[in-house]
């Protein structure tokens, strides 16, 4: 006998990428930042550590609120903060979707988007993506039970981007808010942070965990007109951050120079892993993140992922049904990526 909802009871759920406990690989799966997190960030930590954890943090995270509003160039009111980006889907998805209700996704993206809809009871409706990673014209289609749309610029797993015009074309078409998640937009030409204030049915959300190297912190925040923000609040846990990743975050954010300097090295190395690929005879798409993603026209990716990893090196193998399979690779150090190269070399 099951205790549990019909949908929890059938879905398989969320499967993370492999987090190994030791420290003999190199590790490009899951998009992590190879770089230690600015020192002001460790700083902030032991501060807050110092004046004691006795107390409940603060629920709407007003310092880090007020210094995103100061870097971004927005008031405060504008924005929801949360425990990761994840947790911000989660909210959004929480307060727009019902059960039977519709939530679209383009496909390939973030496998998440799916899973938070069915956790909700709702339906998903994936587009996918021209071969071009263009979207379909019917991705801005309406629809009476569509109440949701989740567009991943830059996507993962491609890197690809959306313009900022079109997006807002897209939105102006759509009965239904539109999320653009900007997991990885720092390692991008151009955001959507702007649409904002120009199209109230356009959200941004954002993370710490990859440009600022914050991945074990767990914290993001969604961009919004005042009148959305209020009503998402409504729906998040009380304290979903804590006081420690509340200060390491404002820190963080606070910090652009180290930001300045992270972002153009991963880019250098970027542009050497896509070098690299290439010349070994993969596809590899041009990316707007920390991250390529990778085929190849005569060797089927799945035993070279095999074989990297009894080699101790970790990548991503992702097999998307009706659309193919692919290995993607974080932009680790210099390092790690001419391990993987060389690894790859010898294998192919």
């Amino acid at each position: 006998m099951s205790y549990f909802r019909p949908e929890i009871a059938a879905m398989a759920g969320y499967a993370p990428g492999e987090q190994p406990q030791t420290a003999d690989f190199i590790k490009l799966n899951t998009n992590e930042n190879p770089y230690r997190c600015s020192p002001a960030v460790e700083e902030a930590v032991r501060e807050a550590v110092a004046r004691g954890l006795s107390r409940y943090p603060d629920p709407t995270a007003g310092a880090f609120r007020h210094k995103a509003a100061e870097v971004l160039g927005i008031d405060p009111d504008w924005i929801l903060c949360g425990n990761g980006s994840d947790d911000i889907l989660t909210i959004v998805t929480r307060a727009l979707v019902g059960p039977g209700e519709l939530l679209r996704l383009p496909y390939p993206s973030y496998i998440l988007y799916t899973t938070l809809a069915t956790i909700q009871g709702a339906r998903s409706e994936a587009l996918h993506f021209h071969r071009d990673w263009s979207l379909p014209a019917e991705f801005g289609a309406g629809g009476p039970d569509l109440k949701l749309v989740f567009l991943p610029n830059p996507n993962s797993p491609s890197g690809t981007m959306i313009s900022p015009d079109a997006i807002l074309r897209l939105a102006e078409r759509l009965p239904c808010p539109l999320l653009v998640d900007e997991a990885y937009v720092d390692f991008a030409e151009t955001d959507c942070l702007s649409l904002v204030g120009e199209c109230e049915r356009v959200m941004v959300s954002r993370t710490l965990s990859k440009s600022y190297a914050l991945a074990g912190l767990r914290f993001g925040y969604l961009v919004a007109q005042p009148h959305l923000i209020t009503e998402f609040a409504k729906v998040k846990d009380s304290y979903n951050c804590d006081t420690l990743s509340i200060a390491a975050a404002t820190s963080a954010l606070g910090d652009r120079a180290w930001l300045a300097e992270t972002r153009a090295k991963i880019l250098a190395t970027r542009q050497h892993l896509a070098d690299g690929m290439r010349r070994l005879g993969f596809d590899t798409v041009p990316s707007q993140a920390n991250f390529t993603w990778n085929t190849h026209p005569q060797h089927p990716v799945k035993p070279l992922f095999d074989e990297l990893r009894r080699r101790r090196i970790l990548v991503r193998y992702m097999d998307y049904p009706a659309w193919g399979d692919g290995l993607r690779i974080t932009v680790g150090t210099d390092e790690q990526i001419a391990a993987c190269l060389d690894a790859l070399r010898r294998i192919v």
